[in-house]
């Protein structure tokens, strides 16, 4: 099983792959914590990342695809992933299929989170005041910025999902429970 959690920054995404990997027992693949390793890690990714991040912008291709290939060889992910957080692009959606036709692998579903924009500026400087522990990214300039690339550059690959009859869209408004159902629901 290959599964996609799509959804704008604060949509759940990380919260309902936690969920669906403590009852299936699939990996989550999460772009951004990997991507927060790298930089916690000092390494050469992880410095590269940073400064593209902290604009908010997104990182290259290139590095998630290879970061994403690597993962998956990884024998906890012969069960089955979710991937949250990438593919973020239509060219990475598309060397996202290339590299799973390569390992004999394909996508199974991808699942929409669906918030509205205010609600998830309020769940994301709510997360980041609750916590005490503000991501350099949690802010609401670089939010508003993290939408707009959301908008421009992520939602062009819904309509590539829909085409191929993999997208299934989740109402992201509703209580964590029901959400959980209703990808439930979809992998059923």
């Amino acid at each position: 099983m290959i599964m996609i959690l799509m959804g704008p920054p604060g949509a759940g995404k990380g919260t309902q792959a936690k969920r669906l990997m403590d009852k299936y027992g699939y990996v989550q693949l999460s772009t951004g914590d990997m991507l927060r390793a790298e930089i916690a890690a000092g390494s050469d990714l992880g410095k590269k990342a940073e400064a593209i991040i902290s604009a908010g912008n997104l990182v290259s291709d290139d590095i998630m695809v290879g970061m994403i290939a690597k993962r998956l060889d990884a024998p906890d992910a012969s069960k089955g992933v979710i991937l949250d957080g990438f593919p973020r692009t239509v060219p990475q959606a598309e060397a996202l299929d290339r590299m799973l036709s390569d390992k004999g692998r394909k996508i199974n579903i991808a699942i929409e989170l669906k918030v509205e924009a205010d609600e998830l500026i309020k769940r994301i400087l709510n997360r980041a005041k609750e916590s005490g522990n503000a991501r350099a990214d949690d802010n609401e300039e670089t939010l508003r910025k993290r939408l707009d690339v959301y908008k421009s550059q992520t939602a062009p690959i819904l309509p590539y999902y829909k085409g191929k009859g993999l997208l299934t869209q989740v109402d992201g408004m509703a209580d964590m429970d029901t959400v959980t159902n209703q990808i439930e629901a979809a992998l059923n």
